[in-house]
Parts: C-alpha cells; sequence; structure tokens
C-alpha cells in the first residue's frame, strides 16, 4: 500500500510539472532511460539501495551516469527522491508517470499471454476488439505460455480476463467437488 501511495505522489507531482513545461514524452522518454539502466546496471541499483551511502554520493553517481542523457527535470526529480530517501521507489515512479501520459493520449497497454503464438492476423483482430471493449488505443505486449492448453489471458491494469482451456478447466475442477 505504501508502495503504491509514495509512487503516485511522486508520479503525479512530476507529471503536473510535464504538462506544465509542455515535455511529457521527453520526460517519458527519460524516465525510461532511467528504468532501462537501474535494470540492467545491478551494481547502479545496489549503490542506490544501500543505505550507508550518502544521498550525496548518490547523487554524484546518478549525476555522472546520466549527464547529458536526461534533462535538468529529469535529474532534478530523481535527487529530490534520493533526498527524500525514496530511491526504492523510483522504477514505481516511473511506471506511474508513464500510466498518466498513457491515460491522457488515451492509450491502453495489455498483456496477452497465449497457448500457443498468435498469427499477425489474430493479433491485430485480438487488438481491434480489445480496443473496442476499452474505449482506447491499444498497445499490446504478446508471450506465450503452454500450459495454458488453449485461449488466451488478457491483462489491462489490474483487470485479468481468462479465456483459457486450463481455466475453464479449474472451474469445472472445482463445480465437480462442490456437488460431490
Amino acid at each position: 500500500m505504501l508502495k503504491g501511495a509514495v509512487a503516485g505522489r511522486y508520479a503525479e507531482a512530476l507529471y503536473e510539472v510535464a504538462v506544465a513545461e509542455e515535455k511529457v514524452d521527453q520526460l517519458e522518454k527519460e524516465l525510461l532511460t532511467i528504468a532501462n539502466m537501474l535494470e540492467q546496471e545491478k551494481d547502479l541499483q545496489k549503490l542506490l539501495n544501500h543505505p550507508r551511502i550518502t544521498a550525496a554520493d548518490k547523487k554524484n553517481v546518478l549525476k555522472a551516469s546520466f549527464e547529458g542523457k536526461i534533462s535538468e527535470i529529469a535529474l532534478n526529480f530523481v535527487s529530490l527522491v534520493i533526498d527524500r530517501g525514496r530511491e526504492n521507489f523510483i522504477p514505481d515512479m516511473i511506471n506511474v508517470f508513464v500510466e498518466y501520459a498513457n491515460q491522457a493520449r488515451n492509450i491502453s497497454d495489455v498483456e496477452v499471454t497465449s497457448a500457443v503464438e498468435l498469427s499477425k492476423e489474430e493479433r491485430a483482430n485480438l487488438v481491434e476488439a480489445l480496443g473496442k471493449v476499452t474505449g482506447k488505443e491499444v498497445r499490446a505486449s504478446h508471450s506465450v505460455d503452454p500450459s495454458l492448453i488453449g485461449g488466451v489471458v488478457v491483462q489491462i491494469g489490474d483487470k485479468v480476463m481468462d479465456g483459457t482451456v486450463k481455466a475453464r478447466l479449474q472451474s469445472l475442477r472445482e463445480h465437480l467437488r462442490q456437488i460431490s
């Protein structure tokens, strides 16, 4: 609960600055650069989350790592987060910022997991149908999980639509247990 509240508060404040400065797209790209670097550079992530390293040292390392790659706004944001001792929430803050930006653009990110690889036509039809259901432009990421047996699982935000054979078999199993 705390993680979501903290991330939401900081992301909202940064988003408001980005809108006021008309730099939402630029800041989103820069924040994603930060997120990617933190994900790829495990040593940087450890340094950032280490309790014995001072805020000043953390900010110096980040400034050296990101200078010239991100704007002053993004660098100041990360510095403020470090000053407040919230650096472990940076990835969550970035995710919430992207959600705000996508919401303003009327875009919905969707995760689709299928039992088998979907053809281009099937993907396009699914994205089109999801766009009609959500009323938004849909950006879908696809993955394959053979354990689903058949069908697809669609996750839109915190909502999950499970149309898989595996889910139907589990439901049938539960129904049979209740009647026996």
